[in-house]
């Protein structure tokens, strides 16, 4: 009965100390997952600051160069370059904007680019809108629709007669829409050192912004290219 009792006593400890032992290992793995939690809460932001500290500059060379290609449009420009860059400066640090803001500045940007269009170019802009209570809500990444139609005119060869840009953008049951198309330039592209910032900083800003609510396609049929964006804010729709 001794040893029994004793080997009882010694199996209460064992388990007594596993426990006290597993105890301690679980508090250490939530105190590394609030630390990891507590870093990437830190370090989003920065990467955020480094994406817009790219995004900006390069819009604003984009933005001037339209207008100083075509000078003697410029006055006719100025009104939406001045909108455009207001919603740069100071829109664009306040955090979310409402759908109804990213498109009207998506449309000023349009404007300011076709001073570098001939008369006789295709350039086709549809809105359609189904306006609801969450179009006017602050939901959306600022300027997150610039790389996809600065890239339309970027990349089509805009003397070519049969080229031509087609922008479709959307509001329509919590669901943001842009979809983009263009002939492909048959000129060889120049390859510039920071060419591609635009779409890598795209993708980034949405992994981080809207992670799991969006849906980026690009892809060639024929001889046009295709950029099909589409948020939403909320989540899907049930």
């Amino acid at each position: 009965m001794i040893y029994l009792a004793l080997s009882v006593c010694l199996l209460l400890i064992l388990v007594i100390s596993l426990y006290f032992q597993l105890s301690r290992k679980v508090k250490e793995l939530e105190q590394t997952k609030a630390k990891l939690n507590s870093l990437q809460q830190e370090v989003e932001p920065i990467q955020l600051e480094n994406l817009q500290a790219k995004l900006n500059p390069h819009l604003f060379k984009n933005v001037l160069n339209s207008i100083q290609s075509h000078a003697f449009q410029t006055y006719q420009s100025l009104d939406k370059l001045a909108n455009v860059l207001d919603y740069i400066l100071y829109e664009s640090n306040r955090g979310p904007v409402t759908p109804e803001q990213e498109i009207q500045f998506a449309l000023n940007l349009i404007e300011i680019n076709k001073v570098k269009l001939s008369p006789l170019f295709e350039l086709q802009v549809k809105v359609k809108i189904e306006e609801d209570e969450g179009y006017h809500q602050k939901s959306i990444a600022p300027m997150i629709l610039v790389d996809l139609i600065e890239n339309a005119f970027k990349h089509t060869d805009l003397q070519s007669q049969d080229s031509f840009i087609r922008i479709h953008l959307a509001w329509n049951q919590g669901t943001l829409s842009l979809l983009v198309s263009n002939k492909v330039s048959q000129k060889s592209p120049i390859k510039k050192p920071q060419s591609g910032i635009g779409s890598h900083t795209l993708e980034q800003r949405l992994e981080i912004l809207h992670p799991g609510r969006h849906s980026l396609k690009r892809y060639t049929e024929e001889d046009k290219f295709i950029a099909h964006l589409i948020i939403q804010p909320h989540g899907k729709n049930s």
